[in-house]
């Protein structure tokens, strides 16, 4: 079925349709003109709430492989894949666009671009349900929002639009609520897998680490943490309980908003990671270089990783302990953020007890509404060398501003390093 500009239709309503691809195709009377098709996934507000949302070249794939960015060798040029299924649901709307590299710069516009056209198909059988061509009106613009798929109670519509921006990425960038910090010529939004994008004569754009790592730094000045040294890991809960936290991203933004902190404490720049239920894993180190997916690539879509079952911490409590005090073993003193949302067991505090004259700090971070019984004795627990352990607890922790995050993780680790260094156990 061929659209018009402004017309909406049923996508999903009376069709059996899970999985859906948007190919795009266009001609071009220049061939140095560099075009891309992008993907913004929307809240109700419709604001691209994080960087990962944006669904591009540079960031082609959504945290859990919801949405897709793909290139194609034929007709079509480019594709998004979506999972409807798959879509968090706060994921409310998904605006389609199409831009010109620079285009302002190299005075190339939409005139140039040749019978642009999107094909909507059912990602299952590869039937096409729509198509509709646009652009036939456009000159000076650099960018355009061909359409939106949004949702209509259970189901989904898509609203042909077809209305053409000046200003590029950047435009549509700042139309969506994403930040961006510029001076001079145009610029191109950072995605948390990568540092800024620097061109000639334009500043860094902040990415959401880089951010972040400016906050950290406050909070560490602030409580006299400058040139303080130490090895960061955090510990990730993946019980039954937290599945919709790694489902809605809530689990990468903690796994980077942590990475600042690593990146402080530590010339490396790398944050250790484990994650447990009944079982435990040992991950890869993450960097700013590997952000971009990590939750994803590393343990959701990691078939040898053990999840959504039962609590169980002090396996991977004694695994933590091994790295830092036999397999890696120095003097430099360790920060642990530990990530739990409630029913931690009983001996998980003599395994605390046990560590106090180890070089690790525990700092437990309860998520959710449990009563957290057990972590809430950690300031009373007696028969330590010192006092090894802090519980913070914030039941939403993806509504916790950055600032008082990182005041609340950082309140009791200068106190044990004062009193680890009186007993010695640190240097």
């Amino acid at each position: 079925m061929q659209l018009l500009k402004g017309q909406k239709v049923e996508l999903t309503k009376g069709r059996s349709i899970t999985n859906l691809q948007l190919n795009f195709g266009w001609k071009t009377t220049n061939a140095e003109i560099g075009i891309d098709a992008a993907a913004f996934l929307l809240s109700e507000q419709n604001v691209c709430e994080r960087d990962e949302n944006f669904i591009f070249y540079g960031n082609p794939m959504f945290f859990n492989g919801s949405a897709v960015h793909s290139t194609l060798n034929q007709t079509d040029k480019e594709s998004i894949s979506i999972s409807l299924k798959g879509l968090p649901d706060d994921i409310a709307k998904i605006a389609l666009t199409l831009t010109i590299h620079e285009g302002e710069k190299l005075r190339h516009y939409m005139k140039d671009v040749v019978s642009p056209y999107l094909r909507i198909l059912n990602g299952v059988n590869g039937e096409e349900l729509f198509r509709f061509d646009y652009g036939s009106d456009l000159t000076q613009q650099t960018a355009i929002v061909v359409g939106e798929l949004y949702r209509y109670g259970d189901d989904w519509k898509f609203n042909a639009i077809g209305s053409g921006f000046n200003g590029g990425l950047e435009a549509l960038c700042k139309n969506y609520g994403l930040q961006i910090e510029e001076e001079g010529i145009s610029t191109e939004v950072a995605t948390t897998a990568e540092a800024a994008i620097v061109t000639e004569n334009q500043t860094p754009i902040l990415s959401s680490i880089d951010l972040r790592k400016r906050i950290v730094q406050f909070t560490l000045e602030k409580k006299e943490l400058t040139g303080v040294s130490a090895r960061v890991g955090i510990v990730l809960d993946i019980t039954g309980s937290m599945k919709n936290l790694y489902n809605n991203g809530t689990v990468q933004e903690v796994v980077e908003r942590i990475l600042a902190v690593a990146c402080k404490f530590d010339s490396n720049g790398s944050l250790d990671v484990w994650v447990y239920d009944n079982e435990f894993s040992r991950l890869p180190s993450v960097t700013e270089q590997e952000l971009g997916r990590y939750v994803f690539k590393h343990i959701m879509n990691n078939s040898a990783i053990h999840k959504f079952g039962r609590n169980n911490e002090p396996p991977v409590m004694e695994d933590v302990i091994r790295k830092y005090t036999e397999e890696e073993k120095d003097d430099t003193p360790v920060f642990i953020i530990f990530i739990n949302d409630g029913g931690v067991v009983k001996p998980t505090k003599k395994v605390i007890m046990a560590s106090s004259d180890q070089p690790i700090f525990w700092q437990f971070v309860g998520i959710g509404n449990s009563d957290f019984e057990v972590l809430k004795q950690l300031d009373t627990m007696q028969g330590r060398l010192v006092d090894n352990a802090n519980f913070i607890h914030l039941d939403q922790i993806e509504k916790v501003s950055d600032e008082e995050l990182y005041d609340q993780l950082l309140n009791e680790f200068p106190i044990w390093l004062k009193a680890a260094k009186q007993k010695r156990i640190i240097l």
